[in-house]
């Protein structure tokens, strides 16, 4: 049987996001949108434990909380686990309705949070020079909103730092934003292309996390 070929994101996809109701907009996401993210998955999941030297596992968002609010958006994650993510430093591939998004991210359900607070602070310097200029960083990931790395002064950088240290339900991420626009017009191989070039500049930060565990 021929693996099946991730072909990128298309407009409809996007659109998904407009549905209205809840349960039209979750047969939406499960017939259109999961499989695409389960092809990422398969693939990005070797291709990141090589990058991490971590047995990286794959999970799709399956929004199964959700009783009335249909989802805004949907992702997803690769984690150091089999059972789960959040708890963890983990990456995300996923969709908007306005942009695809790519990050490593430190939400606020990992025990880690405070103690990699401290060793982002300690390399500030590195990571302003390290990230580029085009990355973007948030805190919040349920929220759209983000903060382009460009904009961001090594004062603002270490407050944003300082919050996941004394903010209980404080998050980091960071990574890029690929306009709709700009996403459907990519083939499927420039799409894994750029999340390829995204999670080998996000592996420095993953780096940054397993330097915390060892320290703690």
């Amino acid at each position: 049987m021929a693996k099946r070929k991730f072909n990128g994101f298309k407009k409809k996809d996007f659109e998904v996001f407009n549905i209205n109701g809840l349960e039209k907009r979750m047969e939406a996401l499960q017939s259109q949108i999961q499989p695409k993210f389960e092809l990422l998955g398969e693939h990005f999941s070797p291709t990141l434990s090589a990058m991490t030297g971590d047995e990286m596992h794959y999970h799709v968002a399956k929004h199964a909380r959700r009783t009335i609010n249909p989802p805004k958006d949907s992702w997803v994650a690769f984690a150091n686990n089999s059972r789960g993510y959040k708890m963890l430093p983990h990456f995300q591939i996923g969709l908007w309705e306005t942009h695809v998004f790519v990050w490593f991210a430190v939400i606020y359900e990992a025990p880690l949070k405070a103690s990699f607070g401290e060793t982002l602070l300690k390399e500030v310097k590195k990571i302003r020079d390290e990230i580029p200029t085009d990355y973007v960083w948030s805190k919040d990931h349920t929220k759209p909103e983000v903060i382009k790395q460009s904009e961001l002064s090594e004062k603002q950088h270490k407050e944003l730092f300082e919050r996941l240290i004394q903010v209980k339900k404080a998050e980091i991420l960071c990574g890029i934003q690929i306009p709709k626009e700009e996403a459907i017009k990519l083939s499927g191989d420039e799409t894994i292309a750029r999340i390829q070039e995204a999670f080998q500049t996000l592996r420095e930060l993953y780096n940054l996390t397993k330097q915390t565990a060892g320290a703690s």
